[in-house]
């Protein structure tokens, strides 16, 4: 290579580099796990199956971000925090879980592996998030709308709206978390057992 060809190269790269250098660095992120507080028990196991569904979410809702509602109807997020997968995934693996924990229904599955299964529990995530009240409150909202569906035949059973709040001592992150995690404990422990109830009732009728 020729001197003047070497040089322009050596430009090149030093102006690369020094274009690198000032590019702003990307803030760091917490990634956070949904917090659990639900102790397992032994139950005897109930005689039918169950596939958990993600439940449909909006946009806002689709994420991995954490949700605040600081104001009115103005949605936003926590800075340089994030659950550790999009909210939908989290919630059904929050109610796989508690199931698991419960023991009467033991014959699980989930829509990633497109198992049949007796029945089916389906619903739409309309709330996953923190809201400040009046007064300076926080609170944690979690509202699901879930719906018991018969696997072959996918004919709705059961629907029913559960709504869970729970008020926040702190507004720091950690905080926050723990809180989503405690309200996630108290939907999980009611959707257990309306499904238990729902499918139960079924399968009587089916008898």
């Amino acid at each position: 290579m020729n001197p003047s060809l070497r040089l322009l190269a050596l430009a090149a790269t030093l102006s690369l580099a020094a274009a690198c250098s000032i590019l702003p660095q990307p803030a760091p992120v917490d990634m956070y796990r949904l917090p659990v507080n639900q102790a397992s028990r032994n139950a005897a196991p109930l005689d039918w199956s169950l596939r958990l569904n993600k439940p449909l979410a909006s946009e806002a809702l689709s994420g991995p971000r954490i949700a605040v509602v600081p104001e009115g109807d103005v949605i936003s997020n926590y800075k340089g925090a994030r659950w550790s997968d999009p909210v939908p995934l989290l919630v059904r693996n929050r109610l796989l879980d508690g199931f698991q924990r419960d023991g009467r229904v033991q014959r699980l599955s989930a829509d990633d592996s497109n198992l049949q299964a007796d029945y089916e529990l389906v619903g739409e995530l309309q709330a996953f998030q923190s809201e400040y009240r009046s007064g300076g409150a926080v609170e944690v909202v979690v509202r699901y709308d879930a719906r018991l569906v018969q696997g072959r035949s996918q004919r709705i059973l059961a629907s029913k709206r559960f709504e869970v709040h729970q008020p926040l001592a702190d507004r720091q992150v950690a905080a926050v978390v723990a809180g989503f995690g405690a309200a996630s404990d108290r939907l999980a422990g009611q959707v257990i057992d309306w499904t238990v109830a729902q499918g139960t009732q079924a399968q009587a009728k089916n008898q």
